[in-house]
């Protein structure tokens, strides 16, 4: 469901939106989103001082209070 989300706001954002891949990994105590992405739209992801990258990360860790767990969200090059 999260990186469902992610993945989708992501895409809206790409300048390729058809190179976005996300992957998930369950632990214990949190779930690790790698967002995999065309090394041109990274910085776009990212944004000026991480500000995009961190509205995403707040949005996500709305649902830490739904399931309890936390959310780690890594953007690396497709």
């Amino acid at each position: 469901m999260i990186g469902n989300f992610v993945a989708d706001f992501a895409k809206m954002i790409a300048s390729h939106p058809e190179d976005i891949r996300v992957e998930t990994k369950d632990s214990e105590d949190f779930v690790e989103i790698a967002l995999f992405a065309n090394q041109a739209d990274i910085g776009k992801l990212i944004g000026k001082e991480g500000k995009m990258i961190g509205a995403i990360k707040t949005l996500i860790s709305g649902c830490k209070a739904k399931d309890g767990k936390s959310y780690r969200i890594n953007v690396e090059s497709a």
